[in-house]
């Protein structure tokens, strides 16, 4: 596993990024390729590559990452009218980066998700 990712990056300061969320777990900031009008990531500091590598003891850090998505959406104002988050696990799933990262999506009616084989 290695801990040198564009986002460990950003997390130790060394390249910036549009942070708009910050604790001692997580920090979250604006994806650089917005497929939405809102479209965050909330990164662990706790280095883990994929989903898969989560471990049972671990359980708290996925949901740190949705409660924290969630608090967002109320704060900013667009709770009410929904949002999504979505987590991808590894090449067939999305992630190009890996270390887990929860994408927070709002600001405009998002539609289906998906598509048809």
């Amino acid at each position: 596993m290695s801990d040198d990712t564009i986002f460990h990056k950003i997390i130790r300061r060394e390249i910036p990024a549009d942070i708009v969320f910050e604790d001692e777990h997580l920090i979250a900031f604006r994806d650089i390729a917005p497929q939405a009008p809102v479209h965050v990531l909330f990164v662990p500091k706790t280095q883990i590559a994929t989903l898969n590598d989560v471990q049972a003891g671990q359980a708290e850090i996925v949901g740190k990452l949705a409660i924290a998505a969630a608090g967002y959406a109320k704060q900013q104002g667009f709770a009410e009218d929904g949002y999504r988050i979505v987590m991808n696990c590894n090449a067939h799933g999305g992630q190009t980066v890996f270390q887990i990262h929860l994408h927070l999506l709002a600001g405009a009616p998002l539609g289906r998700f998906g598509t048809t084989f």
